[in-house]
């Protein structure tokens, strides 16, 4: 069905931005539903945000203002922006496709985010 490749994680400061990217290598991309979702140690899986292929989008309460998500359907290419991060932001980041039309669902390997001096 494809795969997802998540890109853009590291080590930042408090107040730093990083720009995760999501690579998908099947064809139904421009189709898709695509979200960032994060989970940190001991925590749940959370929804941090997600476009839809009509550009509609979304954002969780503790990211909005902060976080910008958008799409490349050129690049099959998903992109979140994230300003003024926090440490409570530290999570390993995963991205999901849904696809119109099918209940398959697709998941990165994840990718980890640390904010912290």
């Amino acid at each position: 069905q494809g795969q997802l490749v998540e890109s853009g994680g590291g080590l930042v400061q408090p107040g730093g931005s990083l720009r995760l990217s999501c690579t998908a290598s099947g064809d139904t991309f421009k189709i898709s539903t695509m979200s960032w979702h994060r989970q940190a140690p001991g925590k749940e899986r959370e929804l941090v945000a997600y476009i839809t292929s009509g550009l509609s989008t979304y954002y969780d309460t503790s990211v909005k203002g902060r976080f910008n998500i958008s799409r490349d359907d050129a690049e099959s290419t998903m992109y979140l922006q994230m300003n003024s991060l926090k440490p409570e932001d530290t999570a390993i980041y995963y991205c999901r496709q849904i696809t119109a039309g099918s209940y398959n669902t697709c998941w990165g390997q994840g990718i980890q985010v640390t904010v912290a001096s």
